[in-house]
C-alpha cells in the first residue's frame, strides 16, 4: 500500500468449513458487552492529506501548569490534541487522522460534524451499512468459491476466538499477545483487541450455550451409557472425576460427550463417589435414561455402583433390564491386569531390558556408539522403545523392539564397560516366546482401546481368542510359559468365568453372529454343563429384554393414539351453516391402522431375527462392518428390535473414553495454570469436547499423551 491511499480489504474465507456457522448465525451468546474492547481498534491507517514525513507528537502534560477543565463532550472519544513540528496545536481524528483547528471559544460543532460523517470511524464501529467489502467464501472444498459481501462482526469474531481457545487449549491471555494483535491488524483493519477477561467470559458463554443445546438433545435420546473414572492432578494435587456419555443420535451415529470433569473431595469412598456421580446425572436430567455405567475394577467403584443402583431403585428410576447390566467392568483394564500378572514370570528380564534402554537414552554419545554397531550389522530398525510400566502393551512393544537388537547388546558391552544390562541367550529366547504369545493380546487391546470406540458386539469373539491361547499354553512344555499362562487363566476365570451378559447380548445382536457364535464359542470357554446353562441364560435374557421393549413401545403407541383420537373428535365434524359434517373414510382407516399396530403378531421380531441365517459379509468388507448401520437399514423391518439393538450395542464396554480426557487435563492444568478454579477446569475440558463435536473435529494423535518413549539413534 502506498502512502496517501486507502485500498479496499479483501478477506478470504477459511479453507475448511469448520467455522461456517459464524457466517450463518445472526445472534451470538457472546454479543453482550459488544463494544467492550472497541477503543483498542486499529487507528494507524494512512489517509490522504497527511504527509508521510510529517511527525506528530502528543503534548506532554506539565505538572506545574494549571489543570484545565475536564472535557465532557462525546467527541473526545474520537479526537485527540496533537502538536505539529512548527508548534501549532490541532485536533486530530483518531480514525482518519484529519486535523482541525482549535478555537479559543472551545466550540466542538465542527468536530461533531466530522464525527458523524467520518467513513473510517463508521466502518470501525460497524455502523457503515451503505457500502460493504467484497470477500470470497469457500463452498464445500477449496475449489468452490463464492463472491459475497463482507461486514466485520466483532461478536462473531469473539465467538470464533472462544472456540479456538477451547479447542487448542490456549491460555486466555493468548488474545493479548502483542505480535498476535499485530498479525490480526495486518490481516484486517477492523480488528479490535480482545482482553483476557473478555476471552474467559466468552469461553464460559460458549460452554453454557453448548450445554443447553446438549440438554435439549438428550430429551430425544432413549438410553445413554456412562463411563467414569478418577484422576489426580499432579500440579494441583486435586482429585477429579470425569463423566462421559455415549449415545446414538438421530442418524444412528455413535456419539460421546464429556459431561463433567468435577472435583471430588476426599475421602474417595464408594459412597462419596456415588453421590458425586448422581449429582452429575441429575444436573443433566439423565436419571431415567442411564443404561449402564462402565468403570475399572477398583473396589470403591463396586461400592459406588452398588449404592447408586440402590438409589435408583429407591426412587423408582427406569433401569434397563432391571439393572442386570447396570455395572460394566472395563475390558481393557481386565486385560491389563491379566497380562501384567503373566509378565511377572519374566520380571527380571523385563527390568534388565528396561534399565539397558534407560542407560542408552541417558547419553547421546552412547546412542551414537550403539547406532554405529546397528549400522555395521545392517539392521533395518533404527530405534528402541522405553515403556510405561503401568501399560502392559507398551512393555510388549519395548521387548519386541529390543529383540531386534539382541546381537547389538553384547557388542556394545565390549565398548562400554559400564553397560551391565545384557540379557543372556536364554533370556532372549524367553523374550521371543513371550512376545509371540502376547501378540494375540496386543491385537485385542488395539481393538478394544481404539480411538474409534468399538461397539459391544466385538468383544465376545476376542475373549474367545484369548481363552484359546491361554488354554493352549497352560500345557506348554516350557515351565515359564506354562506358569505365565496359568497365572493369566486365574485372572481370566475371576472376571470372565461367569457369563458376561452384555458381551453375549451384543454378539447375538450382531447379524453376522446371532446365537451361532454362542453355540460355537461357549463350549470352548466354559465346561459342557456351564456352556449349556449359559446359552439358555442368554436366550432367556434376550426374550425378557425384548418383552420390556415391547411393553414400552405399546405404551407409547397407546398414548399417541389417545392424543390422536382426541384430535380426531375435534376435527371429525365441521360446522358449516349449522350443519355438522362427519370426517371421511381416510381418517377412519388411519385410526384402524393405529389400533391394529398395538396388537402383536404371533411370531415376534426377535424370533424372526434369530430364525434367519447369519449375515455373510464380503471378505474385504467384514473388517469394516458396522452393526449399527445394518440395524438402521433394517429399522422398518424390526421396529422394536432395532431400538433394543441400538441401546445394547451403544453401551461402552471399556472406560478408554474417560481415560483419554486425563491427557487433556494434564495439558490444561500445567504448572503455569495450577491456580485454575475447578469450575474453570471443567469448563475448559468439557467445552473443548463440545467444540470438537460441533465442527466434526477429532483429537490429533500428537496431542495424546504418549505411553511409550521412542529412542531414535542419531
Amino acid at each position: 500500500m502506498s502512502n496517501g491511499q486507502i485500498y479496499p480489504t479483501s478477506l478470504e474465507g477459511d479453507s475448511g468449513a469448520a467455522f461456517s456457522s459464524f457466517e450463518e448465525s445472526s445472534t451470538s451468546p457472546v454479543m453482550e458487552n459488544l463494544n467492550e474492547d472497541a477503543d483498542n481498534a486499529n487507528n494507524a491507517i494512512p489517509v490522504e492529506g497527511n504527509p508521510p514525513d510529517e511527525e506528530v507528537h502528543e503534548e506532554e502534560n506539565n505538572p506545574f501548569e494549571k489543570k484545565g477543565r475536564k472535557r465532557t463532550s462525546e467527541v473526545w472519544k474520537d479526537f485527540e490534541e496533537v502538536s505539529l513540528p512548527d508548534g501549532t496545536k490541532k485536533y486530530q481524528c483518531k480514525s482518519c487522522k484529519t486535523k482541525f483547528a482549535i478555537h479559543k471559544s472551545g466550540v466542538t460543532s465542527h468536530l461533531n460534524r466530522h464525527m458523524r460523517n467520518c467513513l473510517l470511524r463508521r466502518v470501525t464501529i460497524g455502523q457503515e451499512k451503505r457500502q460493504r467489502t467484497l470477500s470470497f467464501d469457500t463452498i464445500g472444498s477449496d475449489s468452490g468459491m463464492s463472491l459475497t459481501t463482507f461486514k466485520y462482526d466483532h461478536a462473531k469474531v469473539r465467538e470464533a476466538a472462544a472456540q479456538m481457545i477451547l479447542y487448542h487449549e490456549y491460555p486466555f491471555n493468548k488474545m493479548e499477545h502483542v505480535l498476535f494483535n499485530k498479525f490480526m491488524r495486518a490481516a484486517t483493519p477492523y480488528w479490535q483487541k480482545i482482553s483476557r477477561a473478555t476471552a474467559k467470559g466468552d469461553c464460559i458463554s460458549t460452554y453454557t450455550q453448548h450445554k443447553k443445546k446438549l440438554k435439549t438433545l438428550f430429551r430425544s435420546v432413549h438410553r445413554i451409557g456412562i463411563t467414569t473414572d478418577l484422576w489426580k492432578s499432579t500440579t494441583q494435587k486435586i482429585q477429579y472425576m470425569v463423566v462421559t456419555g455415549h449415545f446414538l443420535d438421530e442418524t444412528w451415529k455413535l456419539q460421546k460427550r464429556v459431561l463433567n470433569f468435577c472435583n471430588v473431595p476426599p475421602p474417595h469412598t464408594g459412597v462419596i463417589i456415588a453421590d458425586a456421580l448422581y449429582k452429575c446425572l441429575v444436573d443433566w436430567g439423565l436419571e431415567d435414561k442411564v443404561s449402564s455405567i462402565t468403570v475399572d475394577n477398583a473396589s470403591y467403584n463396586d461400592v459406588a455402583l452398588k449404592n447408586l443402583k440402590a438409589t435408583f431403585e429407591l426412587l423408582n428410576k427406569k433401569m434397563l433390564f432391571e439393572g442386570q447390566i447396570f455395572h460394566v467392568r472395563c475390558c481393557a483394564h481386565i486385560v491389563n491386569i491379566m497380562v501384567q500378572d503373566g509378565l511377572g514370570e519374566i520380571k527380571g528380564i523385563t527390568d534388565r531390558v528396561r534399565e539397558g534402554v534407560k542407560y542408552l537414552a541417558a547419553s547421546e554419545a552412547r546412542l551414537i556408539q550403539f547406532g554405529e554397531i546397528v549400522k555395521n550389522l545392517q539392521l533395518p530398525l533404527k530405534k528402541l522403545i522405553l515403556d510405561c510400566s503401568m501399560r502392559w502393551n507398551s512393555t510388549y512393544m519395548m521387548l519386541s523392539a529390543a529383540l531386534a537388537f539382541k546381537n547389538v547388546f553384547p557388542m556394545y558391552k565390549a565398548r562400554d564397560v559400564g553397560f551391565l544390562y545384557v540379557p543372556s541367550v536364554e533370556d532372549w529366547e524367553k523374550v521371543e516366546c513371550v512376545c509371540e504369545y502376547l501378540s494375540i493380546f496386543n491385537d485385542v487391546t488395539n481393538i478394544i482401546s481404539g480411538t474409534e470406540y468399538p461397539t459391544s458386539n466385538l468383544f465376545l469373539i476376542e475373549v474367545w481368542r484369548m481363552k484359546e491361547v491361554i488354554d493352549k499354553n497352560s500345557d506348554n512344555e516350557k515351565e515359564y510359559m506354562k506358569a505365565m499362562a496359568l497365572k493369566m487363566k486365574i485372572k481370566f476365570d475371576k472376571y470372565w468365568g461367569e457369563c458376561n451378559l452384555l458381551m453375549a447380548l451384543g454378539a447375538v445382536l450382531d447379524p453376522r453372529y446371532k446365537m451361532t457364535l454362542i453355540d460355537c464359542c461357549f463350549p470352548e470357554i466354559y465346561t459342557e454343563s456351564e456352556a449349556a446353562r449359559n446359552s439358555s441364560i442368554v436366550l432367556q435374557s434376550l426374550h425378557e429384554l425384548y418383552k420390556e421393549y415391547v411393553a414400552a413401545y405399546s405404551l407409547v403407541n397407546i398414548e399417541q393414539n389417545s392424543q390422536q383420537s382426541a384430535k380426531d373428535v375435534c376435527s371429525s365434524s365441521v360446522v358449516s351453516g349449522g350443519i355438522k359434517k362427519m370426517g371421511g373414510g381416510r381418517s377412519k382407516f388411519e385410526s384402524f391402522v393405529r389400533k391394529a399396530d398395538i396388537v402383536q403378531p404371533v411370531k415376534s421380531e426377535l424370533d424372526i431375527y434369530l430364525e434367519e441365517g447369519v449375515y455373510i459379509c464380503d471378505e474385504n468388507s467384514d473388517s469394516h462392518f458396522d452393526a449399527l448401520e445394518w440395524w438402521k437399514a433394517n429399522n422398518l423391518k424390526f421396529r422394536i428390535l432395532s431400538r433394543m439393538a441400538a441401546d445394547i450395542l451403544s453401551i461402552p464396554i471399556t472406560s478408554v473414553a474417560s481415560e483419554s480426557t486425563f491427557s487433556a487435563g494434564g495439558r490444561v492444568i500445567d504448572p503455569y495454570r495450577s491456580s485454575l478454579a475447578t469450575e474453570t477446569v471443567e469448563m475448559l475440558l468439557c467445552g473443548a469436547d463440545f467444540v470438537r463435536a460441533q465442527h466434526g473435529l477429532k483429537k490429533r494423535s500428537e496431542t495424546e499423551e504418549p505411553t511409550i518413549q521412542e529412542i531414535i539413534f542419531p
